[in-house]
């Protein structure tokens, strides 16, 4: 199964933000339903049930205090002149959820898992498959907008099963943090 482990983003004022942001937005790029808007704290890709079993056991023991996460600004990845992504940042927040996806790190590196790179946290709202024009003048008239605050209380280990229209996305456990 194909599993990763996240903080998803459920508070609906911050979601109908992002959804009318998305329809604002004119760009040839598959918007991320609102329901599956999370934070990947760390992708682990295809592991067995067996393994499964062992990663939440070491997610149970992860002790972290809740925090609030406020969303603000849309940028992209790698740049704006050749985006693959489309993403909203935060300004409150970033650096509990850095130090969050780096303790889901050091607790699941002894079943040998590792992040490829260092954890940036944005919220993907946009994915662009097929190579699109410059949108650095779409996106910069965003860059001081906020789009709400979210409390952070529980991360979840989840599976994604790809379809052809999309991930569908579901728990495999819930590790709820004071």
């Amino acid at each position: 199964m194909r599993t990763f482990v996240a903080v998803e983003i459920t508070d609906s004022t911050v979601l109908d933000s992002i959804k009318k942001l998305q329809g604002e937005i004119k760009v040839a790029a598959k918007p991320v339903e609102t329901h599956n808007m999370h934070f990947t704290l760390l992708f682990l890709g295809e592991i067995t049930q067996d393994v499964a079993k062992k990663v939440q056991a070491q997610l149970d023991g992860i002790k972290f205090s809740s925090f609030d996460v406020g969303f603000v600004g849309v940028g992209a990845f790698p740049k704006p002149k050749f985006p693959r992504v489309i993403w909203i940042g935060l300004d409150q927040g970033g650096e509990k959820l850095v130090e969050l996806a780096k303790i889901v790190e050091q607790k699941l590196a002894p079943l040998g898992f590792k992040s490829d790179k260092p954890f940036k946290p944005h919220a993907t709202i946009f994915r662009i498959k097929d190579k699109s024009g410059d949108i650095t003048d779409q996106i910069s008239k965003y860059n001081n907008v906020k789009f709400g605050t979210q409390r952070v209380s529980a991360i979840k280990f989840k599976q994604s099963v790809l379809t052809p229209s999309g991930p569908i996305y579901s728990d495999i456990g819930v590790i709820n943090i004071q």
